[in-house]
């Protein structure tokens, strides 16, 4: 995947999926500048890179003036991930959220615009709603509640994706857009509130699985090293994007709640709980233009991919 990229700045390195493309990075020879807040990201997910003289990791929020002044120059990768990314996190950061996407953005455009970087923005799959359209393709324009509870993250990344356009429009920035779907596997956070991780908690636990609904909704998940390799593949190519990266088996929750149960040997029962407003029914993404421009595709499959994730669970939740 290598583009011989020297120094790269990485905003919400520390996080979930921002930790592990930090570490493929400086597996790949790339210098690493990770700014992060750490309201959701955490030191725990760096720890392993810290000893890496090639890494430097900044306590900073993204959405502060001069917050990246100390990333050194000149950078010719900025990768903005930089944004709570579940719905427990961006309902608790609302406002915080909405900043990651206009102000936060603006502040890893603008450093990309100093040094003539490749930037790139972890956009998501949340930019098309509630979808009407089966799969999502990259020319379909959502369908959003503007002033929903979940429009918060919505928006925030809408307004990113027309923020990115612009700089590339107006000052001939070298930008490209990901949208990421539904995203899984070690480093996420017991708590943070997706299906993944709350279904392999209450199982190891013995207790209820909560599903949401009645589970009838669908998701396509990718293994985190699957998203990372889109992301880098991107990043790698001149394409501006929008380009779909994400898993294309679809199932539904109830079906990851009963599988994730079946993995972990558990014997938790099904609960179903009330469904979050403007909670998508439908979620798959067509990654034709992903494959034709990149040559990706998802490598591991999701009977590997719970298991590896399932595993990882088990022993970071051990007392």
């Amino acid at each position: 995947m290598g583009a011989g990229w020297k120094r790269a700045v990485v905003t919400g390195g520390a996080g979930f999926i921002g930790s592990h493309v930090c570490e493929r990075l400086l597996a790949e020879g790339t210098e690493v500048f990770c700014v992060d807040n750490l309201a959701t990201g955490s030191r725990s997910n760096i720890g392993h890179l810290t000893g890496d003289r090639r890494f430097c990791f900044v306590e900073k929020d993204v959405t502060r003036p001069g917050s990246l002044d100390a990333a050194p120059a000149p950078v010719d990768l900025v990768l903005d991930l930089a944004c709570p990314a579940s719905p427990a996190d961006y309902l608790r950061l609302p406002i915080e959220t909405l900043e990651a996407g206009s102000s936060g953005t603006r502040a890893a455009l603008d450093l990309a615009r100093r040094d003539g970087a490749r930037f790139l923005l972890a956009s998501t799959s949340e930019v098309y709603g509630d979808p009407l359209e089966h799969p999502q393709h990259e020319g379909y324009w959502g369908n959003v509640n503007p002033v929903g509870p979940r429009s918060v993250y919505d928006e925030s990344k809408r307004y990113a994706e027309a923020l990115v356009s612009a700089y590339r429009r107006t000052h001939g920035t070298d930008t490209s857009i990901v949208r990421i779907f539904n995203t899984y596997g070690p480093r996420m956070r017991a708590d943070d509130g997706r299906a993944v991780p709350t279904f392999i908690r209450q199982a190891l636990a013995g207790d209820p699985v909560t599903v949401t609904g009645d589970g009838s909704q669908t998701r396509s998940l990718a293994y985190v090293d699957d998203t990372v390799d889109g992301i880098l593949a991107l990043a790698a190519s001149r394409h501006p994007g929008p380009v779909n990266i994400g898993g294309t088996d679809e199932t539904t929750v109830l079906e990851l709640a009963e599988r994730i149960i079946g993995l972990t040997g558990s014997a938790s029962t099904i609960r179903f709980v009330d469904r979050p407003a403007d909670d998508p029914g439908k979620r798959r993404p067509d990654t034709t233009k992903a494959h034709r421009l990149l040559g990706w595709r998802p490598r591991v499959d999701c009977a590997e991919g719970l298991k590896r994730t399932v595993e990882w669970f088990a022993r970071s939740l051990t007392p």
